[in-house]
């Protein structure tokens, strides 16, 4: 049986970052995706990321995929692409699968970097081709530079909503709408202004009502809302197009995490249940850290912080760094994480992500692992 002093199961930011760490400290690192390229959702994103220099605001989501890449190939980390991991077993035995069949492995010590699942509203019509998630419509459009369609109804005003939204113009769909269940826009302002300059309709307190088409979408029908998110009879409204995409947020893949004993709680403001860890990422097996998505549903760039925190964390663990430098490594980046979680909508992430880490020491303090 292979064994393997790191597998990191997830090659997407926050599994390229945590490659990155901990072979940079001298830990032999395996990476298994089973999507056939590695990078995940980085090479969707055109746009410039924000924050600050070490961020690497103003630098484009591709980019930095390309960055990531580069170094763990500098590095000599051993990836696997285009086969599943099927279950996290006792004692780290690993099943996944391969060219040859599905094949066992054990681990010293595991990094969950699985990211997380689209959600999905459920209205008439919502079986149509040409009703799909905002991230189809991403991949279609960056990745394969195929358009969804030509006039576009997009639901949700998070970042997300408002990003595809923007790529969608600019690869030349038109979007019809952006709508939106809550009184207020989700997303920051800067995106949202495009789209307005653009002469995007918003409509806050909307929802679908139905979606109307023979073979395909053809007519999206809109509904007010009321302050307790109640259809209003008699405010319907028709619009013209081909595609609804659903930018309604994520949900953590926890799956895994699970199979592998791993303590949960329920944090909303990240998106549902997710494994308790510590301020190391480290969850209540002791064997198994998470970073990015799983963690708690943020943005690409906390996910590369968060992996780098994993992958200091379990080299650590691991003996490959000193403690005292360990420590100074997850102090740089926990301020780094701390610049991410500031202002008006980090904030809510920080307060959320402090609870998790609550729950560990709960947990921890409980005596339950013993």
């Amino acid at each position: 049986m292979k064994e393997v002093d790191l597998l990191i199961v997830g090659a997407g930011p926050a599994g390229l970052s945590a490659a990155c760490e901990a072979a940079k400290a001298g830990v032999q690192v395996m990476m298994i995706d089973e999507n056939l390229k590695p990078g995940g959702q980085l090479f969707k994103q055109i746009h410039k990321f924000f924050g600050s220099r070490v961020h690497l605001a103003g630098t484009r989501g591709f980019r930095i995929g390309e960055m990531l890449l580069k170094e763990t190939e500098e590095l000599g980390v051993e990836v696997q692409l285009g086969y599943p991991v099927y279950g996290i077993f006792a004692g780290n035995q690993v099943l996944y699968g391969s060219k040859d069949g599905v094949k066992k492995l054990h681990a010293k010590k595991i990094i969950l970097a699985t990211g997380a699942n689209e959600n999905n509203l459920c209205f008439e019509g919502s079986i149509l081709p040409g009703v799909m998630t905002a991230g189809a419509a991403q991949t279609m459009v960056n990745l394969h530079h195929v358009l969804p369609g030509q006039k576009v109804v997009m639901v949700g005003s998070g970042n997300v909503g408002l990003i595809v939204s923007y790529q969608l113009l600019q690869a030349g769909a038109e979007v019809v709408a952006l709508v939106e269940a809550a009184p207020s826009i989700g997303g920051y302002g800067v995106h949202a202004n495009k789209l307005k300059r653009a002469g995007v309709p918003i409509y806050l307190s909307h929802t679908i009502q139905k979606v109307m088409g023979t073979n395909g979408v053809e007519q999206v029908v809109l509904v007010e809302l009321d302050e307790h998110f109640q259809p209003v009879t008699g405010t319907e409204k028709t619009l013209e197009a081909d595609t609804v995409c659903m930018a309604v947020g994520l949900t953590p893949m926890t799956e895994l995490a699970e199979l592998g004993g791993c303590e949960m709680t329920v944090c909303p403001a990240l998106g549902g249940v997710v494994p308790m860890h510590d301020d190391g990422m480290k969850t209540t097996n002791p064997d198994i850290y998470v970073a990015g998505d799983i963690a708690g549903v943020e943005e690409a760039s906390t996910a590369m912080e968060e992996g780098r925190l994993a992958g200091v964390t379990a080299a650590g663990d691991l003996g490959f760094l000193e403690k005292k430098r360990a420590e100074e490594r997850k102090k740089e980046i926990h301020e780094r994480l701390n610049l991410l979680r500031s202002g008006q909508f980090g904030s809510r992430r920080a307060d959320a992500k402090a609870e998790i880490e609550k729950a560990y020491e709960s947990w921890e303090e409980s005596g339950v692992q013993g």
